[in-house]
């Protein structure tokens, strides 16, 4: 049954149904406080003390009856109004006093509607960044330096991007395109292609239209099958990195291992042809390798995996801490930071949509480095 209600999610989209439950919620919070507006009175006026006593009793009954069913209109009306109602409530309560003249106008209802707004707000501004910036490409520049950067390599331009997944034909080819136009040297491509349908052949058709000076190169991602996908990038000129490493330039060395949720990583074994004072950049899929194996031999450690924590609040990776992508927290959820042994390691969000689940505020991005020796 948990795992029927899941896919339903998914398949019809989570923004999708929150929009849904919003719009309904918020509704039923603006109708409720119209109909708590108008509390009917039980009083009426008779000529005789018979008729006065009889409608008193009457008045009575019907007083606490009301009054049962105010308090239960009351509750739901609170619940309603923090469960993400509270813009339908704030609108109730700003209709014209000769629509409503309201008996929850009391502190605890003014109280009570202000959190619900905020809370309300909050939801809101995420799924309107999922809808918007989340789902445009930015290009990231970063500057970098390092002492045993080759000199003559000075503004040497290096674009990364992982995690395709889903993207489309038409999104991957208008980043190809702007690349082209960016002068970058060499592409990384960090793993975890789309494999459904075979996805992925026009993924890597698109990519490989990209203009570079020295080619193009990448790693496996949890999502691959390595076998095809190496196959399938030879097949368009992209050159795959198998536990493996080559000399770009004199001076710099790139390597790239297994990933490691699939096969045996190993960084010793990437870069075992690396010249003493090369610049060694190590392509990982997943950031994980950085601390459970040495990275002494590296400069430069580029990855993905954990686009950015997918869904946060505000851009702070909440879900990371389930430890399900990563067993180190938010350590590796974007930017830099370090291996265990000290070693730079930079963690790219992803540029692709993850199937039916949103980025929320975990934009897409492609990251260009630009060398600098010093």
């Amino acid at each position: 049954m948990l795992r029927f209600i899941v896919n339903f999610i998914l398949r019809v989209g989570i923004i999708e149904l929150f929009l849904v439950f919003f719009v309904f919620v918020n509704g039923a919070a603006f109708f409720i406080y119209i109909f708590c507006s108008r509390k009917p009175s039980h009083t009426t006026a008779h000529s005789s003390a018979a008729s006065e006593n009889t409608a008193n009793e009457n008045a009575t009954t019907n007083d606490n009856d009301t009054n049962y069913r105010w308090r239960i209109w009351d509750k739901l009306l609170l619940l309603v109004t923090l469960a993400c109602g509270g813009i339908g409530a704030f609108a109730g309560i700003c209709l014209p006093k000769r629509i409503a003249k309201h008996r929850v106008m009391a502190r605890k209802y003014r109280i009570t509607v202000v959190i619900g707004l905020a809370i309300a707000i909050i939801p809101l501004v995420h799924i309107a960044h999922g809808l918007t910036l989340d789902r445009s490409v930015r290009y990231v520049e970063i500057e970098f330096t390092a002492p045993n950067w080759p000199a003559e390599l000075d503004g040497y331009r290096i674009a990364f991007m992982t995690d395709m997944h889903i993207i489309s034909d038409e999104s991957m080819r208008a980043v190809a395109s702007e690349l082209s136009n960016r002068n970058i040297d060499l592409l990384l491509l960090g793993g975890d292609f789309s494999t459904r349908d075979s996805h992925y052949q026009g993924t890597l058709r698109e990519i490989a239209q990209t203009v570079t000076t020295d080619g193009i190169f990448g790693v496996e991602g949890n999502h691959d099958f390595y076998a095809g996908l190496f196959y399938a990038k030879l097949q368009h000129g992209i050159t795959p990195l198998d536990n493996s490493g080559v000399h770009i330039r004199e001076g710099f060395f790139l390597a790239g291992v297994h990933d490691m949720w699939n096969r045996n990583p190993s960084v010793a074994e990437a870069t075992a042809e690396a010249d003493p004072g090369d610049f060694v950049l190590l392509l990982s899929h997943n950031p994980d390798v950085a601390m459970v194996q040495s990275t002494v031999e590296v400069d430069l450690m580029i990855s993905g995996h954990t686009h950015g924590g997918q869904i946060t609040f505000f851009g702070f990776p909440m879900y990371l801490f389930r430890g399900s992508i990563t067993d180190y927290g938010t350590r590796f959820a974007y930017g830099f930071s370090c291996s265990a042994d000290e070693a730079t390691v930079f963690v790219s969000r992803g540029i692709g949509p993850y199937y039916t689940i949103p980025r929320i505020f975990a934009r897409p991005e492609v990251v260009i480095f630009t060398m600098r020796r010093g």
